[in-house]
């Protein structure tokens, strides 16, 4: 068996210098919840950006609502400044079948019409069911389909990566 390592800080600050000097202006940050609204608080203090980041919940968008339901302690979309006509950064974890970015793009949209959506991630796992791509991935890995790779926050707010068994 192999064991998979994976230094999420080290991860972070390659996603952190993949976006310094690459934002629009008037770019957003939007994390979708719950990991990549972490990278997204992070990156915007970072960054020093102007603002506040955005959260992004893909709960009533997702294809699997009828049987998944909402997830519990799942926070909802806050969005605090206008999305038309804004250079939106969608920021998330892992990247696997595209279906939670799909679900979070119709979230967006529900809020209006931005100028450009562009997706980094710290991870991307493969497997895609769907045409998504990021724009930057930190990593690329594979892992079968059988383990889930997710993202922790410490107290002192370090990432940490853990990978488990969905059987």
């Amino acid at each position: 068996m192999t064991v998979l390592q994976l230094d999420a800080e080290a991860l972070y600050a390659d996603l952190r210098q993949g976006l310094r000097g690459q934002l629009p202006p008037d770019a957003a940050l939007v994390g979708i919840w719950s990991g990549g609204a972490w990278l997204a608080e992070r990156l915007q203090r970072d960054l020093g950006l102007a603002g506040a980041h955005g959260v992004i919940s893909s709960a009533l968008h997702r294809d699997d609502f009828g049987s998944r339901g909402l997830a519990a302690g799942a926070d909802p979309t806050h969005l605090p400044f206008a999305i038309d006509g804004r250079h939106i950064v969608l920021v998330d974890d892992v990247l696997y079948t595209g279906r939670t970015i799909r679900a979070a793009i119709n979230e967006l949209f529900d809020f209006g019409r931005p100028a450009s959506v562009t997706l980094v991630v710290l991870v991307d796992r493969g497997g895609r069911e769907l045409p998504i791509a990021a724009a930057h991935a930190a990593a690329r890995i594979s892992l079968p389909p059988e383990q889930r790779l997710s993202l922790a926050r410490t107290d002192d707010g370090l990432f940490t990566f853990a990978v488990e068994e969905t059987v």
